[in-house]
Parts: C-alpha cells; structure tokens; sequence
C-alpha cells in the first residue's frame, strides 16, 4: 500500500499536504488511508492521548449505571417508606425535594446526606459533599452499585443568617481590655468583663449600658449565663466568684470564695433539661489549685468537689447526657457523673491521648445547651412558657437526633482529639495539622457537623464534625487566631486576632473558601473576645484597646 513518490514532491510540497500534515493526519507518508477515510483499520492516529481518548470516555460513563436503589432513613435508624431506584445524576437539592415529598412536610427543610460505607472492615457514615451523587460514587470506589445504598438524611437550618458586613455601635465603658463578652441566651442582653474588675450589661436593641456591676478586685477571667437567663456568673484572678442579676444589676448573695487565692480558669452551668429543679441552679468552676467544684447558685453552697487531675484544670464543660469533662494541664480529661446528689461528681473514665497540656474543649451540643429553652427567635421554643425545662429538652432532642455527645479538645501539642465520651475511652480520631498551640475549638450549631479549630498559628481549620476527617484551611489572618463563633445557622463563621481584626468566612462542605467573605476592622489593638446572638443578627467583639464593637448586615 505505498506509492512512488519523487523527489520533487518532498523537496517542494503542495500546500494541500502540508494542510493534511497540519490536521494529524496520517501515520506514514503515502498512505491510502488516513484521515479522510477513518473508519479503515489500517487508519490509526499519530498521538496515543487522541487514540484512546473517545474509548477512555465511552469506558467511563459505562461503568455507572444511569439508576440506583436508595433506601432513606433518619438518624435514628427508622428508614423512610420503602426503597426507591433514583437516577445517579441527581443532586442534592433532587435528594432534599424526595425526603420532603416522603415526610410531606408543609416547611421546606434543606437535607444533608450520609452514605454508610466500609472503611477498614467498619461502618461509618460519610457525608456526600459533591454536587451529584454519580460524582460521590467515583470517589468512593468500595461502594456496590448493585447493592441498596443506605442515605441518612440530617435536617439543617430553616432559617438563614444573612452574614455581618459593617460595624453599626461601639461601646466605650471598660477602662481596661475586654476579655469577655457573651449574648443572653434569649439574645436580648449582651455582657462583658475585663482588666477593669467590672462586669457590665448592655441591651442589644439600643446598643446602650444597661448595668455596671462593680465587686471584683482582680481581672475578670471567666463569665457565664444560665441557660434560663435569670443568672449571669462571672470569676476573677483571685479566685472570687460572684452571681449577677442581669435585670437589676445586683450581686445575688456574697461573693463566693471558691478557689481562692487561685484564679478561676472556667464555668459550667448544668443544662436546663437536666436540672432536678425547674430552673437552672448549678455550675461547676475549674481552677488552677487542680480542682473542680459545683455549686449551687440560690444557696451559695458547695455540693461537690472533682478530685483527680494533678495539675491546672483549663476546662469545664458540663453535657446534656449527665456527665461533666475537665480537661487539664496534666494532660488529661476526665469524665465525672452529674446526675442527682449521691453520684454527683463520680470519676467515670479517664481519656488520655494527648502530649502536652489540654487548653480547650468543646461539645457537638454547646450551642442548643447555651439558648437552653429559646429558639432562634429568642422565643420560648413552642411556646412552653409553664415548662421550660420541656422546651430545653424537646431542643435537645432535635438538635442531637439520637446521636451521641461527641467531644474535641484541643492542646499544646498542636493536635485535637475528636472522643465519644459517653461510650469509650478511646478516641475516635487523632486531628493534626496545626503547627502551633491549639487554644479555642468550636463544634457548628447543626448538630455538631463542622468542627473549627483556632491557632497561633495564624489559622483557623475545618473538620468533620463526626468522623474527624480534615477539610480545609482558612487562612487570612497575619496574627494569632484568639476565638472562633459559628452563625447559628452554621453557614458562616467568625474568627477573632490578634491582628486588630475579626474576619468573617462562608463556610460549606463542598469547595473551600477562596479567602475571609469580610474582614471586620476597627479595632485598634488585640481582638480577644468574640460572640455571635442566638439569634443570629449580631456578632460582639470585645479588645484590647477597651471597646466592644456590634457587627451587623
């Protein structure tokens, strides 16, 4: 199959040839096949990237089938109707549509979705972060398309929080740097303490000083509200703790001295459902001496004391499940019984894994035990006015969905341990990547889905929530990261720096922010403290230069 060609021809070719040549024509010179005739066998392209492209692509749409059997089922396990065959293109917004249609739901509630996987001969739910299903399906190549795919569903917020853009107030008043502040939990209030010895209370609406409450004689180091309202606790250098009204202003009872002449690192205040009374009347206080006390806020007496760590306890944390953690210098966490009198403050177990001293912890429920009965409107949640400890459950119960209190601490070791503490003392995942000291943790208000992690190390890092698996990094700031505080809608998140500013960054578990949604400037100095409203229409900074600043849309 070769002609004769001369020398003329190759020495001097037509323009016609050299287009043929241009186009990746044929394969040899003087072919009878070539480009303009493919479908012969002898044809054959002269890259190999072109040669088996068509095939490669033909090979990979066929190896997803176009339908796939998916059965539906809540968190707690109770599958919705029966199995349904659904196309493999769908996405999640497809998926969402068909659970409301199966719940005929009259509100329409947006869905996430879990598939159960085999990873390393064990169950475990992973999140479909992709845009279709077909897309998850290509990641995950130990998934049977020929079996029925088990998908949990996890509701998320109704409601959207539009994102803090501009600062709308600054309150002067602090003498000193503002270590704390905190919203009420029905949001209506906001507090804050400091290098001033003084606590103050502020109304929210006007932006104006609702109280200035003087007492202390050292820095105020820890502030917390019951999660009722009626109390707003706050402790000092000196190891002096005092109760507030936040209405009038007035110190309820005498100072306590509970840890005196340590400081006070950390308050708890028991959750509103699991109090014996119908009203919040116990905290818990962690202390430099190595100790944990809890005490009752209407008698001022001491119920119990938490003995154990050999060093600093840096954190209380008291959960929705009975059981308060303390996390220590000594490199520890320790989880305590907290039902009833007689067991109060049993040692459960013991969670050792860390290298270095622990600085924080944070629970997947802080956010629905912190608003206690009101929901995101400020509101008695259903209007359970005569039962507010009813309320505070039923929240609960929504928020969680079945599932088990999930704990993350963070530690001087640069790494965070994700535990289930309620069920073993192991942990379920060890999460590196930070290379400075961990010092704030905080867990989304979506039933703990996202955790954020803050660092010296000038980053803030997100994580799976449940399985502990690393997402990605948010980086922006040039000074260490202080605080973090989550939208409670859990979209946005906002962090606090030493860099004189707080940024806010759009969180989602399907791309990586390109960078902060909005950098929040007007500090003059430090940004220490840092808090978003239950409710969700303002976020509170509080700094080093003695100001507070009010961020809205």
């Amino acid at each position: 199959w070769s002609q004769t060609v001369s020398m003329t021809s190759i020495e001097m070719p037509d323009e016609q040839s050299v287009e043929e040549k241009r186009q990746g024509g044929i394969a040899w010179s003087g072919s009878l096949v070539g480009s303009k005739n493919p479908d012969n066998l002898g044809y054959r392209y002269s890259h190999a990237h072109k040669r088996f492209k068509k095939e490669e692509s033909e090979n990979e749409e066929d190896k997803f089938p176009t339908n796939l059997v998916v059965q539906f089922q809540n968190r707690q396990g109770d599958e919705l109707g029966a199995v349904v065959d659904i196309p493999t293109k769908s996405t999640m917004e497809d998926l969402s549509a068909l659970v409301q249609s199966l719940l005929e739901e009259e509100e329409k509630v947006p869905y996430s979705f879990y598939a159960k996987i085999q990873l390393d001969g064990l169950e475990e739910d992973v999140e479909i972060t992709t845009d279709t299903l077909v897309e998850f399906l290509r990641q995950q190549s130990s998934l049977s398309t020929e079996q029925t795919l088990t998908l949990t569903y996890h509701p998320l917020s109704i409601f959207r929080v539009r994102p803090v853009t501009r600062c709308t107030d600054t309150l002067p008043g602090h003498t000193e740097a503002v270590l704390h502040v905190s919203f009420s939990p029905d949001g209506r209030l906001l507090a804050s303490g400091g290098g001033d010895t003084t606590v103050r209370f502020w109304t929210v609406t006007t932006a104006l000083p609702k109280q200035t409450c003087k007492g202390h004689r050292d820095h105020v180091l820890c502030t917390a509200w019951s999660p009722d309202g009626n109390y707003f606790v706050s402790a000092d250098k000196r190891g002096i703790v005092m109760l507030w009204d936040p209405i009038t202003g007035k110190l309820q009872g005498q100072p306590i001295r509970a840890h005196a002449p340590k400081w006070v690192t950390s308050i708890a205040w028991e959750p509103l459902h699991h109090s014996p009374q119908d009203c919040c009347e116990r905290f818990a206080t962690s202390s430099k001496d190595g100790s944990v006390r809890i005490w009752n806020a209407r008698t001022h007496a001491k119920l119990a004391t938490l003995q154990g760590h050999t060093d600093s306890v840096e954190c209380v944390k008291w959960g929705g499940s009975g059981l308060i953690y303390t996390a220590s210098r000594d490199r520890t966490i320790k989880v305590w019984t907290a039902d009833g009198t007689h067991d109060l403050g049993k040692l459960v177990r013991t969670l050792v894994g860390h290298g270095h001293r622990i600085n924080t912890l944070a629970l997947s429920s802080d956010s629905v035990l912190r608003s206690g009965p009101f929901d995101n409107r400020g509101k008695i949640y259903k209007d359970l006015k005569n039962d507010t400890k009813e309320a505070a459950r039923e929240l609960y119960k929504e928020a969680l969905g079945g599932e088990p209190e999930r704990l993350v601490s963070g530690s001087d070791d640069f790494t965070l341990f994700l535990w289930n503490p309620s069920k073993s003392k192991h942990a379920i995942k060890r999460l590196t990547g930070h290379q400075q000291v961990v010092n704030h943790l905080a867990f989304s208000p979506d039933g703990g889905r996202y955790i954020a992690s803050a660092s010296f190390d000038k980053k803030i890092k997100i994580w799976n929530g449940k399985t502990g698996e690393f997402l990605y990094t948010l980086v922006g700031h040039v000074g260490a990261v202080y605080q973090v505080t989550w939208s409670p809608d859990s979209r946005f998140l906002v962090s606090a720096s030493k860099d004189s500013t707080a940024k806010l960054w759009e969180i989602s578990s399907q791309k990586k922010p390109k960078g902060a949604k909005e950098t929040l400037p007007g500090h003059f100095d430090e940004v220490y403290a840092l808090d978003w409203s239950p409710h969700g229409a303002a976020v509170a900074t509080g700094s080093k230069d003695r100001t507070i600043k009010i961020w809205k849309h």
